[in-house]
């Protein structure tokens, strides 16, 4: 074979490869978003008269999940955060990985969200939720601290992820949040574990329990 054959060779190989990787990651995601679903264990009432919300991105259900246990511990506001370009299937997580790794030398570039804004002026500590994408916290949570204001309030972000975090990513989120009128900012995340040996539900919500809520968290 010339060299002009092995070039070619070697990049479908690459394509073939990338493509089996979005395919796995799609199925794992799509049967992950079907498990979830009927998991419920909170949805906020309109009318609440909570202090405390929990604004949160999810993609395949894990931070949904970690969400509504977390405004179920807190009696909290609920608010889901829509972003249509990420969508569970194939080109929406062609999207997401696009856009997350675009963040990187563009963060100034972010995907459109509904809602854009909330009134959170009712709240002294707001919660935002997300996963974390290429050791980010993916582009909605970002678009999210973008639109809106936290004058004097305690602001907790927290993640699930499989592999890592960032820690320059998390100083800068924390920067934003405070330029943007916070008064106080922690970081709380759970390491749900690679694609293939993940932590079931259960054992996720039973982690944040323990790790987040500690004696709170206890009958």
């Amino acid at each position: 074979m010339t060299s002009t054959h092995w070039f070619l060779a070697i990049s479908a190989l690459v394509v073939l490869a990338a493509f089996a990787y979005l395919y796995a990651v799609t199925w794992i995601e799509s049967r992950q978003a079907q498990q979830l679903e009927s998991k419920q264990p909170y949805a906020s009432t309109t009318g609440s008269e909570s202090r405390k919300a929990v604004v949160y991105f999810s993609r395949s259900g894990n931070t949904a999940l970690a969400a509504r246990h977390v405004a179920k511990r807190l009696d909290a506001q609920l608010f889901s955060l829509e972003a249509p370009d990420y969508e569970l299937g194939m080109a929406g997580l062609a999207k997401a990985v696009k856009d997350a790794n675009a963040r990187r030398s563009q963060p100034e570039v972010l995907p459109d969200i509904t809602p854009r804004t909330i009134e959170l002026t009712p709240f002294d500590t707001v919660w935002l939720g997300s996963p974390v994408w290429l050791y980010s916290p993916a582009p909605p949570i970002w678009a999210f601290v973008e639109h809106n204001r936290f004058d004097g309030q305690h602001v907790v972000l927290f993640n699930t992820f499989n592999s890592h975090i960032g820690e320059d990513y998390i100083a800068k989120f924390k920067a934003k949040v405070m330029a943007r009128g916070a008064k106080s900012f922690e970081h709380r995340h759970v390491l749900r574990g690679r694609m293939t040996q993940q932590l079931t539900p259960e054992q996720m919500l039973q982690a944040i329990d323990d790790e987040w809520f500690g004696e709170q968290a206890r009958p």
